[in-house]
């Protein structure tokens, strides 16, 4: 029987072949369309005294870039022909796109119809011959699988498929109630860099299962042996068992890069531009009461994670409340009186731009909570049991429920729930439109009647 250790730096190291390789190709991509243009200028001799043929490749290299990320995917390395065709169609519709931009810039004289010819046949060429030698390469690296899967045992006795990274549940220890984060963050740390988690559990504790994989950023299916017995259409097979899809993973890769260039490109900026803001908060903080200015505590963040979130410390340091458990109320007498004025401003939450540019959070996303926060005297994993869905995605400085106003104490399990339903509505819907609209409307609630 193999063992039920996580092989960890097996699991992760897939990912990073595969990363290594979706490089690879961009790179590679990139070289035989580059080549492929400076030889077809031999074809035309007279394109080399001409620098508007320039144009033409600078525009086609930019756009088939942009389509070939697209095709980056598992099965762009386990089946290199299907990739390169792909890679190919995308490459003939650059340079179309680039010679109708030409024609509609009235400039598609000036492309000579030899050098663009020969410029899409050299470079086509070129890709083929470049991406079979990386197929190859990538075949080995990879051992026939692009994907990296994990297989959670959990009472369900099964016969192991070779060569798949397993882990033993009772070495995370994950209860029999409500799953806690500390054992969220255990499980978080198991499946970094696992692409598909299967769960071979007894029936009594697929409910446990399904629940506690939703917030996670990792597809996830539960063997249900029962299914084979039904014949259902849809169901998939792990290991010759049946199993049941409870978690479809984070975004695409695709819209998670897009995600993080946006935040890139706004908290940049914005630490520079606030850097005198900040040092004053500072300053005037560590003058206004002894202790740190700043108030660092663990939230659970991406895929059931912990991570340090920094804010500016608003309260006595000696008071200050770790945990989270208890609610800031309107006249709290823990709140300092700069801490009461960078809280109604929500200046406070400005140190979590560096939390954005460590990559712990994204500008919009779920609001991170404190580990004990209570809705009524109930935790707040304890008062739904979607509560740890929100966390796959990675948790916002601003989000939905917060420009709806649902923010403050949280009296009521009401208060959770308004919160709840529009963090998963977000989670369930999301796109680059929806985060600037957020971010816009976000500046008309800095300052409310909640925030104290």
């Amino acid at each position: 029987m193999l063992d039920t250790t996580v092989t960890g730096q097996r699991v992760s190291l897939k990912r990073q072949i595969r990363m290594r390789l979706y490089s690879a190709i961009l790179l590679v991509d990139a070289a035989a369309v580059s080549l492929g243009f400076w030889l077809a200028r031999y074809l035309q001799p007279d394109t080399w005294q001409d620098t508007r043929p320039l144009g033409l490749f600078v525009a086609t290299i930019v756009l088939f870039m942009l389509l070939e990320i697209r095709n980056l995917r598992p099965s762009t390395l386990e089946q290199w022909l299907r990739g390169t065709a792909a890679s190919l169609a995308s490459l003939m519709g650059a340079l179309l796109l680039a010679v109708f931009v030409s024609f509609c810039l009235n400039r598609a004289a000036y492309v000579p119809r030899l050098f663009a010819g020969g410029s899409l046949l050299l470079s086509g060429t070129l890709l083929i011959l470049f991406r079979a030698l990386l197929g190859s390469i990538g075949e080995r690296a990879l051992g026939g699988s692009a994907v990296s899967r994990l297989l959670v045992l959990d009472g369900l006795a099964i016969d192991l498929p070779r060569n798949v990274a397993t882990l033993d549940a009772r070495r995370i220890d994950p209860g029999a109630g409500t799953p806690h984060p500390y054992f969220l963050d255990r499980l978080a740390q198991a499946l970094k860099g696992v692409d598909e988690a299967f769960i071979a559990c007894v029936p009594e504790r697929r409910a446990f299962w399904a629940v506690t994989m939703k917030g996670s950023t990792v597809r996830t299916e539960l063997l249900v042996p029962e299914l084979d017995q039904f014949g259902v259409i849809g169901n998939k097979h792990f290991a010759g068992i049946a199993t049941a899809l409870v978690s479809t993973g984070a975004l695409p890769i695709r819209e998670r890069l897009m995600k993080r260039i946006l935040d890139l490109a706004i908290v940049i900026p914005a630490i520079i531009v606030l850097a005198p803001l900040l040092l004053a908060v500072f300053i005037a903080v560590k003058l206004d009461s002894p202790g740190s200015a700043f108030f660092v505590q663990p939230r659970v963040g991406y895929g059931n994670r912990l991570f340090p979130m920094f804010k500016f410390r608003s309260m006595r340091a000696e008071l200050s409340d770790t945990a989270g458990a208890q609610s800031t109320s309107r006249d709290d007498k823990r709140v300092t009186r700069v801490g009461k004025l960078i809280r109604a401003t929500s200046i406070d939450e400005l140190p979590q731009l560096f939390n954005i540019l460590r990559g712990d959070m994204s500008f919009v996303g779920p609001r991170p909570h404190a580990l004990g926060s209570l809705a009524g005297d109930r935790l707040f994993w304890e008062v739904d049991p979607r509560y740890h869905h929100r966390h796959a995605c990675k948790p916002g400085l601003t989000g939905l429920a917060q420009v709806r106003g649902f923010r403050g104490a949280t009296h009521r399990t009401e208060d959770l729930t308004n919160r709840l339903d529009a963090d998963l509505e977000y989670t369930n819907d999301w796109s680059v439109v929806r985060d600037i609209q957020i971010l816009v409307a976000t500046f008309k609630v800095l300052v409310h009647r909640n925030a104290f």
